[in-house]
């Protein structure tokens, strides 16, 4: 991944590519916020509450309904991890 590397942004880049890669990096560390808070939801017992008496398909559907809350969560201003992520990555391609 090209995007997580250490190495700075080129001189001779384009502004919209610097935009493009910044894009890239926020989307990855939203991505990364999600995939957290869906297991934060597993860990407190709500994937249980969901499948409850619905036997083999309602765990699958509450590892779905999980993810798509934890989506919600994130687009409705999240807990503020994707942009301390996105922050510490930006430092890190020398932005």
């Amino acid at each position: 991944m090209e995007i997580l590397s250490t190495q700075s942004t080129p001189p001779n880049a384009t502004p919209s590519s610097v935009e493009e890669i910044d894009e890239r990096i926020m989307e990855k560390a939203r991505e990364f916020e999600t995939v957290f808070v869906a297991q934060m939801l597993k860990h407190s017992g709500m994937d249980k509450a969901i499948s409850q008496e619905s036997g083999f398909g309602g765990d699958a559907f509450s590892g779905m309904m999980l993810e798509q809350y934890a989506r919600n969560i994130i687009d409705n201003g999240g807990f503020g991890l994707a942009e301390k992520i996105y922050d510490q990555l930006r430092v890190q391609q020398g932005q």
